[in-house]
């Protein structure tokens, strides 16, 4: 059973609501995203680009557009190597086709999952070096890379990184040193010198960044500039979502512009993923990205190549993009049934291999494929809400990924178990790493024996924003609650609870029996719609365990005669059916309902 906690955040929240023109149900909301201040509410309202930070804040920025632009000038080869998951494609593309309209003499490579795995390696760095090379502009990786880059300026080629990671640091004396490696430049907010005002972006908007001072030294020389970059804070603000950055700050600006631009964006590849998923560009929300077309474009990266994304993205036809698109989307179906399977072999190996849970989940997933490991770490991570780490065989050594929950720091606490991984990156909330299989038994030990994780930290708190009768929930405030979008990872749709509301019939439903809708009244008598799209086996239990199996039948049956009550947290929403608007309750968390004395 989940732990209620209801925020408690003080505000004048009459005074916010006069001055913005919102309810004060919807002040208390933006105050409960720790959003403080006119000039932050007012950001968070109606932010625009006008509102996005200076990028001359980030370090090295304007060091790294001189190089290139010392680049561009002698007709020097410049290769920009990502990644292979959204944020490097989408990264890798914006630097790609930013520096093509700098005049740059550009190439991408992307590491493929199994032969490279992350990043920048030596075999990436020599392909470079053979193929004349002259700079290496790195994209959503690079930071954790200093033995690469060394390579690289041993080999007489200037090294630019661009990240978003965490920068390694060794503990000496008591201190955490920074471990930053020899590149020539190096722009990355995470760096303890960094100035920029918002550390939490993406490797996307890290280039996105870039290009702004590049094209800004360039003045003149740069024709359609601000029509190029619109173009690419879609991009931007789709690494964003697939990223899992939190919704925050200008974040929100990159999603809220990405979002009301993509329907305009004339990018063919784009456009056919869209198309081929059933979508309507007009109706894109963060659900599309994170759900439907970043799971699309990451699948090539985790069972082929992650160059056919970039090539989709690149495609100067709509005929080549129908077919690159076509691709992707059998590969994601296929990326849905190894997902299944290893879900299906993790549970298994969950329920004989563990009699007593451990506070850090590691577990070797042998015959798993290694592309969705991450994906099964946070099924994992979801179910027992634990950190979680799974492992797979790679080519010729160990290869893993883990997801963390809010109070544990991920990437802490693996830097303390550095000496055991070939390769290792991540930050707060997930991480990425190379071990030999002797080191998996004594990681997990390590992780275990560290881990000062209480009890308390793994039980399930579901995040009230304030108790709210049904009634208060009218149509007009849930469209008032359209200011709060995006919603995402930091800046959730809001919760609210009711105690005593009275179940009075239901149905399930779905093709999967997998939610239920219900007619129920609260404690004044109205009655509402009210559906529950979460975990129905759950729920289910919860019913007859608290009223017994033989009352539940008849609340199905539709002749229910108790009455029954339970506690709900509930998202209210607008249901739209036939061109009609219907306000309708959905239930994100249940209680029992107990009678006060």
């Amino acid at each position: 059973m989940s732990k209620w906690m209801v925020a408690a955040k003080k505000a004048d929240f009459n005074k916010i609501s006069e001055k913005f023109g919102i309810s004060v149900i919807t002040a208390r909301l933006i105050r409960n995203r720790d959003v403080i201040g006119d000039e932050a509410i007012n950001m968070y309202i109606n932010g625009g680009k006008s509102f996005l930070h200076d990028p001359y804040k980030l370090p090295d920025i304007e060091k790294a557009a001189e190089i290139i632009l010392k680049a561009i000038d002698a007709n020097e080869k410049i290769r920009v190597i990502g990644d292979y998951d959204v944020d490097g494609v989408t990264s890798s593309f914006i630097l790609k086709k930013g520096l093509e309209k700098a005049g740059a003499n550009v190439d991408v490579r992307l590491p493929h999952r199994i032969l490279d795995g992350y990043g920048l390696n030596d075999n990436l760095v020599k392909n470079a070096k053979d193929d004349g090379i002259n700079v290496i502009m790195t994209c959503d990786n690079g930071i954790a890379a200093a033995e690469q880059v060394q390579l690289a300026k041993e080999l007489n080629m200037t090294v630019v990184v661009t990240d978003h990671h965490e920068v390694p640091y060794i503990e000496s004396d008591g201190a955490s040193n920074e471990v930053l490696p020899p590149a020539d430049a190096i722009v990355d907010p995470k760096r303890k010198d960094c100035e920029y005002p918002f550390k939490e972006i993406c490797g996307a908007v890290v280039a996105y960044k870039f290009l702004e001072v590049l094209f800004d030294k360039m003045g003149e020389h740069i024709e359609g500039k601000d029509a190029f970059l619109n173009e690419m804070i879609v991009f931007a603000g789709l690494a964003t979502v697939c990223d899992v950055m939190p919704l925050s700050d200008e974040n929100r600006i990159f999603v809220k512009e990405s979002l009301k631009r993509i329907k305009g964006c004339n990018n063919f590849g784009l456009q056919s993923l869209i198309r081929l998923n059933g979508l309507d560009s007009k109706a894109i929300s963060c659900y599309h990205y994170g759900f439907i077309i970043g799971p699309c474009l990451n699948a090539t990266g985790r069972l082929s190549s992650a160059s056919t994304a970039l090539e989709l993205l690149d495609a100067v036809s709509e005929d080549e993009a129908n077919e690159l698109a076509e691709k992707l989307v059998e590969l994601n179906g296929e990326r849905k049934t190894l997902t299944e399977k290893g879900v299906v072999t993790a549970s298994e190996y969950m329920a004989t291999e563990y009699h007593e849970l451990p506070k850090v989940i590691v577990i070797y997933l042998k015959d798993s494929h290694e592309s969705v490991a991450g994906i099964i770490a946070g099924k994992l991570k979801e179910k027992y809400n634990r950190p979680a780490l799974v492992i797979t065989d790679g080519e010729n050594i160990c290869k893993g990924s883990g997801r963390s929950i809010d109070n544990y720091d991920m990437f802490a606490e693996m830097s303390k178990c550095r000496d055991l991984f070939t390769k290792f990156g991540g930050h707060k909330m997930a991480a990425g790493f190379s071990l030999e299989e002797k080191n998996i038994d004594i990681l997990r030990q390590r992780l275990n024996d560290e881990c000062r994780l209480s009890d308390n930290d793994f039980e399930k708190v579901e995040h009230i924003d304030m108790v709210m009768p049904l009634k208060y929930a009218t149509m007009n405030l849930v469209k008032e609650f359209k200011v709060l979008e995006p919603f995402g990872n930091a800046n959730k749709k809001p919760v609210f609870a009711e105690r005593k509301v009275q179940l009075i019939s239901g149905r399930i439903m779905g093709k999967n029996q997998n939610c239920g809708k219900y007619s129920i009244l609260d404690s004044e008598g109205r009655s509402y719609e009210m559906v529950y799209f979460g975990d129905m086996e759950r729920w289910t239990m919860f019913l007859n365990e608290n009223f017994g199996s033989e009352t539940i039948d008849k609340l199905y049956e539709g002749t229910l005669k108790e009455k029954i009550y339970i506690n709900i947290a509930y998202a209210p929403d607008i249901n739209v059916f036939r061109d009609r608007e219907n306000l309708q309750i959905v239930m994100q968390d249940f209680l029992p309902y107990i009678e006060k004395n």
